[in-house]
């Protein structure tokens, strides 16, 4: 069998995998409520937890993402592994807090919490709506990188058997079934599976990179010998490039829906801090390795586009299969593990999007079953766009990413700020994510993506925090007392 043939193989038996995974979670439920179909009834304990957050943090933004832009920059890139440690620190700014709080009142979505801080305050429901539609857009876009992933994978490993838009349909359908059907419990459930996977592929995929470079300094050597910049110790602008995406990377993912809906979900608060524990050392084991992927691919694949460096992951997978019956199997490892960790965090972003919108957008009530079935509708056709523009990529996913970021950054403030500041008020936080997001889109539309090597999204983010702050700070304006 040839090990196109053989991708196939594995792909089909994995789909069918997850389709029983579905069906046993649907059984597992004890309700249609949006508490046990996007929380699984908050039972998560910290093996399972840990490797949801593992499949879902690391996806088809980092596996096909970071190495291609590692092929694009060169060894600069190494920054990625502390933007990914980044994020478990501001997690440990939000957890201890938020936690509690979401625990006595029940939350069910992220909109829940700007309910309960600023519900009853002037500006609340209105800043309910913005934060919800910035998430809303950022978990869009997180989705479409995702189909966009899925399709180079299946298309480059299977060669071409099954084409790259097949895949993407194909795959998006597995994926919405699943979800419909059994919810975050399905979606935890293969998410442990694909952590798994995923952990064991990588190792493997980067001991036979290194192995056939001769090891890491001949590596180096040869980098330099064909593209000297990507060895280059990196400028003052790059420097200020890499403290942006510091803090763009680690505050605006922590506040991913998907991130803090299982932080609702934990069985406890014992197991969540567990998984967190275990989180700070996955950066080291993951982001680290696919960065170290790209570099070695720069050597073999030596005149890549823009576009072409996203699907260096699967390439380099492809020459793994060809150099024998062990390589082939191998190859397939990591083939379904990265495969898995795309269709894991697709999975739980179309989760949240159905919860999202149909709860904080629309108002729906979180007690009620129509509100579940509200939501997956919901998810079914943002599922149907998103295929749609997946079809025909016009950005890399690196940028993709950055942008749904530097949207997502903007409702930092309400999270984090709110939670540590008793006096942060709504109408101030309003204007903030307004002027914030105004930026932070007319940066896009102008073509404008760093000033000083600095994100837009970020500069945009210090003026919507400055204008919350100096607005909460402000006394509240008194009645004047009647003639």
């Amino acid at each position: 069998m040839s090990s196109a043939s053989l991708g196939l193989a594995a792909l089909a038996v994995y789909t069918l995998v997850l389709v029983a995974v579905a069906e046993i979670a649907r059984r597992a439920r004890k309700s249609r409520t949006p508490a046990d179909h996007f929380l699984a009834g908050r039972e998560l304990g910290v093996f399972v937890l840990f490797l949801t957050l593992y499949a879902t943090t690391y996806s088809g933004n980092s596996l096909l993402g970071y190495p291609g832009e590692a092929y694009r920059r060169g060894f600069s890139w190494i920054m990625a592994t502390g933007f990914m440690m980044a994020i478990i620190f501001a997690f440990h700014a939000l957890v201890p807090r938020l936690r509690p709080v979401a625990v006595r009142y029940e939350f069910v979505t992220p909109g829940d919490w700007i309910r309960y801080r600023f519900g009853t305050e002037p500006g609340g429901k209105a800043l309910l709506f913005g934060v919800s539609l910035l998430m809303t857009i950022a978990l869009a876009s997180f989705l479409l990188t995702q189909l966009i992933a899925m399709g180079h994978v299946t298309s480059q490993v299977t060669d071409g058997l099954v084409p790259y838009w097949v895949g993407v349909v194909g795959l998006a359908g597995m994926i919405l079934l699943y979800e419909t059907v059994g919810g975050m419990r399905a979606v935890a459930w293969t998410d442990a599976a694909q952590g798994v996977l995923m952990l064991l592929g990588l190792s493997a995929l980067l001991g036979w990179l290194i192995g056939t470079a001769g090891g890491l300094e001949s590596m180096t050597r040869e980098l330099y010998e064909l593209r000297p910049e990507a060895v280059r110790v990196p400028d003052a602008r790059e420097c200020a490039n890499w403290g942006s995406t510091l803090v763009l990377l680690g505050l605006a993912s922590v506040i991913y829906p998907q991130a803090i809906q299982r932080i609702y979900a934990a069985r406890s608060g014992l197991a969540l801090r567990r998984s967190l524990s275990i989180m700070t050392f996955m950066p080291l084991t993951t982001t680290l390795v696919v960065t170290l992927i790209g570099l070695a691919a720069i050597s073999r694949f030596e005149h890549l586009g823009a576009l072409e460096a996203d699907t260096v992951m699967p390439r380099l997978l492809a020459d793994w299969a060809a150099s024998g019956p062990i390589g082939a199997g191998l190859a397939i490892l990591v083939f379904l593990g990265a495969l898995a960790a795309m269709m894991s965090t697709a999975d739980s972003v179309l989760l949240s999007l159905g919860s999202v919108i149909a709860s904080d957008l629309l108002g729906r009530s979180r007690l009620e079953a129509n509100t579940t079935r509200l939501g997956t509708n919901i998810a079914a056709v943002v599922m149907a766009g998103a295929v749609i523009l997946a079809l025909s990529p016009r950005l890399t996913i690196w940028r993709l990413i950055e942008l749904k970021m530097e949207l997502l950054v903007q409702c930092v403030p309400a999270f984090l700020l709110a939670i540590h500041w008793r006096g942060f008020r709504a109408r101030p936080a309003l204007w903030g994510l307004g002027v914030g997001a105004v930026l932070a889109i007319g940066s896009v539309l102008l073509g404008v993506k760093r000033i000083g090597g600095l994100h837009v999204g970020v500069l945009a983010l210090l003026v919507n925090a400055g204008i919350a702050t100096v607005g909460s700070l402000r006394p509240l304006a008194r009645p004047h007392p009647a003639p």
